[in-house]
């Protein structure tokens, strides 16, 4: 009789060790009420007047499922996206909600239509980050009183209609071509100015003007398949009158070719 007892004792002994791990805390229960959170190691949990239960810290990232949504603007999207938290408060994980990894995930669904209904589509796709930020804001403060802490909320996609996704490609090909035609404009200031600059500069030296209808035409006569005529009007040659023998030169080549 007394060797039954002591292995009773014993078997009971065995079942009261417990582990927990480094990245567990475990909650205990004494005659069913809520006694104290278990830290990492072996632990003492007497059968029958005592249970415990398991809560993972670590940080869980959920993936929430794709949602529907209308936007302020009235353009249906469908939209998801990815939430990490962590347990601050495991006894609050396991006393205060039933299942605190359905509830952050349902509550995630609900908060990201919610935000998305009172945005603009152009907001929703150029401030991805900021209303991410405001979806994070809105489930960290619902889930505090659950003992999670939502560390961060990320836009997966964002999908479009067909019908949207042509408008906003029209949208995107009218302002490359408002941006071709501004850097066309501003190129044609540019050479006016420079073209206006020039004028100036020749018309400050007596001749310089003459000098470059002769070069053009030089230019324009290399090529000996081409017959030129013009005519040298009278204050052409007067240019000359101070430099001679710079208008014979150039009037010569111009000649023999």
């Amino acid at each position: 009789m007394l060797f039954i007892i002591l292995i009773f004792i014993i078997v009971i002994a065995f079942n009261s060790i417990k582990q927990i791990n480094e990245y567990e805390r475990g909650i205990k229960f004494s005659f069913g009420k809520f006694s104290e959170i278990m830290q990492p190691g072996w632990r003492i949990v007497f059968p029958i007047i005592q249970s415990y239960k398991k809560v993972d810290i670590r940080t869980k990232a959920v993936d929430v499922p794709e949602q529907e949504a209308i936007t302020k603007d009235n353009v249906s999207i469908r939209i998801n996206a990815v939430i990490y938290y962590k347990i601050f408060d495991a006894s609050k994980a396991v006393l205060a909600v039933e299942n605190y990894y359905y509830a952050v995930g349902q509550l995630a669904q609900t908060t990201m239509r919610n935000i998305v209904g009172a945005v603009s589509l152009d907001e929703l796709l150029g401030e991805r980050e900021k209303i991410s930020a405001e979806i994070c804001k809105v489930i960290d403060e619902a889930t505090d009183p659950w003992g999670v802490k939502v560390e961060n909320v990320e836009l997966k996609d964002v999908a479009l209609p067909e019908e949207m996704k042509r408008v906003i490609a029209k949208v995107a090909e009218a302002e490359r071509e408002k941006q071709a035609v501004i850097t066309k404009a501003a190129g044609e200031v540019e050479a006016s100015e420079n073209l206006a600059k020039a004028a100036r500069t020749m018309s400050a030296s007596a001749g310089a003007l003459h000098l470059r209808t002769l070069a053009t035409i030089n230019d324009i006569s290399s090529d000996q398949s081409n017959t030129v005529v013009f005519a040298v009007p009278l204050e052409v040659l007067r240019a000359f009158e101070d430099k001679p023998a710079v208008g014979k030169a150039i009037v010569d080549k111009i000649v023999k070719k």
